[in-house]
């Protein structure tokens, strides 16, 4: 009998122990080893109501966004912001990590557009750090944006976006330890992106000319322009009335003088007078300054790529995902040098 006492008060005794060790681990694994309610109870003492599950962190600095179409700044998180960028900037069909890599570059350059991180407002009368068309970043809500995509894709497509966000959520493009502050990015390239200083006037080490394969499926890789030589004449002489174009044999008045590294039209001549292929893109509207011009039955201009070539191709950034690389590669590829760090860090 004594035998059978001592047994049975074992086994209770490492029962106990037992089923103590497992509401420590389980209150270990569910709250964690930082501050929190259950941090100053004996751990046997801890019970199923005092087990708290923690929950991420979502708050983040508020950016003042001019929204247009209202006429009126709106207040919101940063990352709620990015979503929105993103989901207006890049297609939901892209690969996860292009999307992931367009968030980064997203938040990069709301940032620098934040006082509280050092960044200036964009250049207004409204008191917004940025605004939601082109002249920033566009930027969409929710709502309006899933009324543009097919209605069995609207809420699969957002969520998509969502995580691409999540998943980067905070980090930002630096370099040599300051906050990037041109983070560019644009459609397609002609398989190579443009230096800065050939595109803006300014060098950015971290914007130099790279490789950009794999865009040749993209909509508006190749475009193309055709007028009458007298449409050509008035777009031309509307901006430089003093180039003397005449319709007379025009092709021998207009000639391509240098191309940048990309093979992006740097000088053309026009008549008595020669400007930048980015100046001449914008008085033909063309999609790129990668074009090329011929003169039969008027005048053709050809164009490879959409956008100022400069930064991320966001179609190479999809390319890329698609063949196995992270936003963390596709980033480095675009911006030369750079590093990922918690926006938080640069707070004033």
């Amino acid at each position: 009998m004594k035998n059978d006492v001592l047994d049975f008060l074992k086994k209770f005794i490492i029962l106990v122990f037992m089923g103590t060790l497992f509401i420590i681990v389980l209150s270990l694994f569910i709250v964690g080893t930082g501050n929190s309610k259950c941090d100053n109870l004996p751990q046997f003492l801890i019970n199923s109501k005092n087990i708290i599950l923690k929950k991420q962190d979502t708050n983040s600095e508020k950016i003042k966004v001019y929204i247009t179409k209202e006429d009126k700044v709106k207040e919101m998180d940063l990352e709620q912001y990015v979503t929105g960028v993103v989901a207006a900037e890049m297609p939901a069909e892209f690969s996860e990590e292009a999307l992931k890599a367009q968030a980064v570059a997203s938040r990069t350059f709301a940032a620098a557009h934040m006082e509280v991180y050092g960044g200036k407002k964009y250049k207004s009368n409204t008191g917004a750090d940025v605004c939601d068309t082109v002249k920033c970043q566009v930027f969409v809500n929710k709502e309006d944006r899933i009324k543009n995509w097919p209605k069995s894709d609207g809420d699969k497509y957002w969520s998509k976006i969502v995580d691409a966000v999540q998943a980067t959520s905070g980090q930002v493009l630096t370099y040599k330890n300051k906050l990037v502050m041109e983070p560019y990015y644009f459609a397609v390239s002609a398989g190579k992106t443009e230096n800065s200083e050939d595109v803006f006037g300014e060098a950015e080490g971290y914007l130099k000319s790279v490789e950009s394969p794999g865009e040749e499926s993209a909509r508006k890789y190749k475009t193309s322009v055709k007028m009458s030589y007298v449409d050509f004449i008035n777009k031309v002489n509307s901006s430089y009335a003093n180039s003397g174009l005449s319709s007379e044999n025009l092709s021998n008045q207009i000639a391509i003088k240098s191309k940048n590294e990309s093979g992006s039209v740097k000088e053309i001549k026009l008549g008595a007078v020669t400007i930048s292929g980015t100046k001449f893109r914008a008085i033909m509207g063309l999609n790129s300054a990668n074009f090329s011009i011929d003169f039969k039955d008027g005048v053709y201009i050809q164009c490879i790529g959409y956008g100022h070539g400069v930064g991320m191709s966001q179609w190479g950034a999809n390319y890329m995902g698609k063949n196995g690389q992270n936003y963390k590669n596709i980033l480095s590829h675009y911006y030369e040098g750079t590093s990922l760090e918690d926006v938080n860090l640069f707070k004033k």
